[in-house]
């Protein structure tokens, strides 16, 4: 039972953190997954790898500036893995983040089924994919797990070691979220050809819930080597900018 206004207050702060977390990755999976299922191979205009890597960093963009105040904007458990490993976020408050991420990437997910369904012949997410990550004959590229655990753990580590440094409180204020969001487009021209991309463990499971099947055996790999890249970037900015809380 709450018994005090601070304590009131504080679950109030809490529930808008979650809530933006939540609709935030709903945001992300639901452009940039979008992209790929609508867009990517339209006839005549599809937009292809380059769009579909642009349209994964302008949603991180747009929500940086929507949503960083709230909550950080993480929308990624490899990220919220990542800035705890630094130091700068509560391993306490990670359970309830991440269980916020993958609500959010699931709805979004239900709702890209929903709307393909819609089309002449409907559609099979087990067939059509769903932008669902893979490796082997499920890369778009056909490439190996030793390729996609490779390019997860780097990719992921790159992506992670420029959140951490533009939002380093030496950076220059206000602007974290354009790198951010042009590395997440980066490493989507790199990687998409190799796994179609994860970087973000909710990014994969909500595709992968619907499709089923290879998508939900292969997801081993989209937790694990996007975390452990974070958490490498996570500890090299500890001892990076180590100095900084005393300057």
């Amino acid at each position: 039972m709450v018994k005090t206004r601070h304590e009131r207050d504080r679950l109030v702060h809490q529930m808008k953190k979650l809530t933006a977390e939540l609709i935030g990755t709903f945001i992300l999976v639901f452009g940039g997954c979008g992209s790929a299922v609508f867009a990517a191979a339209f006839p005549g205009v599809g937009i292809g790898l380059h769009g579909v890597s642009l349209a994964f960093g302008l949603t991180v963009l747009g929500c940086a500036f929507a949503f960083g105040h709230i909550s950080g904007c993480h929308l990624n458990p490899a990220v919220s893995f990542g800035l705890a490993a630094s130091g700068r976020f509560s391993w306490k408050e990670l359970p309830g983040y991440v269980a916020a991420q993958l609500v959010g990437a699931i709805l979004a997910a239900a709702l890209l089924l929903f709307l393909l369904k819609g089309q002449p012949g409907g559609y099979d997410a087990a067939t059509g994919g769903l932008a669902a990550n893979g490796f082997g004959d499920h890369s778009p590229g056909h490439y190996g797990l030793n390729a996609a655990l490779v390019a997860e753990i780097v990719l992921t580590f790159i992506f992670l070691t420029v959140i951490l440094g533009a939002t380093s409180p030496r950076a220059p204020q206000g602007f974290a979220g354009i790198p951010i969001g042009l590395t997440l487009t980066l490493v989507h021209l790199i990687g998409i050809p190799i796994t179609n991309l994860s970087v973000n463990p909710a990014r994969s499971t909500g595709p992968a819930i619907f499709v089923g099947g290879w998508a939900l055996s292969q997801l081993w790999l989209f937790w694990i080597a996007p975390i452990a890249g974070a958490v490498a970037a996570g500890g090299l900015a500890r001892w990076l900018q180590a100095d900084d809380a005393k300057r």
